[in-house]
């Protein structure tokens, strides 16, 4: 099956973004994937900020994005927009770091007013680094999803319904097992 990145671009180490992203993960590789989380806030701030390409870690993300088949890109909403942390990450990658890759974007945030996120703000730039294709994504509200504090995720079913098919969508575009999972919840 399909080589995927997972990468979250919550700076929060509590993030919503990130444990809702590596839900997913769990359930792209019950449907034969390999799957590679990346967490932007785990690279080092001074190399996202002073734009050293060069960096061991820059170059390490450079590399699993390379190396992926398809890319998963997860990130908060602030102000109408993704998070800053993931648009360092971005400016750092090659222009075409997503030449060839099947992309599935997808945005958390507080309010309903953030939904377009990703068509106006995230797609756009996917799109200028040469993804092939960029499947439907979908944004899901924060109160839709509910960490517990023994590592479990709860999500509202109707989200939990539309992120499987966008999911399943995804791996399906990468060849992926999807017709027997249901949906999680």
């Amino acid at each position: 099956m399909a080589t995927i990145l997972s990468v979250s671009g919550s700076p929060s180490a509590t993030s919503r973004t990130a444990r809702l992203l590596r839900h997913l993960d769990d359930r792209l590789r019950e449907q034969g994937h390999d799957v590679t989380p990346l967490d932007v806030r785990t690279l080092p701030a001074e190399a996202l900020l002073g734009a050293d390409f060069g960096h061991p870690a820059v170059v390490g993300a450079a590399a699993l994005f390379e190396e992926a088949d398809g890319v998963v890109i997860g990130t908060p909403v602030y102000k109408a927009a993704y998070s800053g942390l993931l648009k360092s990450l971005l400016d750092l990658l090659p222009q075409y770091a997503l030449t060839g890759k099947t992309v599935l974007p997808l945005a958390t945030g507080g309010s309903t007013a953030h939904v377009l996120a990703i068509d106006y703000a995230l797609r756009p730039v996917l799109s200028s680094m040469g993804a092939a294709h960029i499947v439907p994504g979908w944004f899901t509200l924060d109160k839709d999803i509910s960490p517990g504090v023994d590592g479990t995720l709860t999500i509202a079913p109707g989200t939990a319904e539309a992120l499987a098919q966008v999911t399943d969508t995804f791996s399906r575009v990468l060849g992926g097992r999807t017709a027997v999972l249901a949906p999680t919840g």
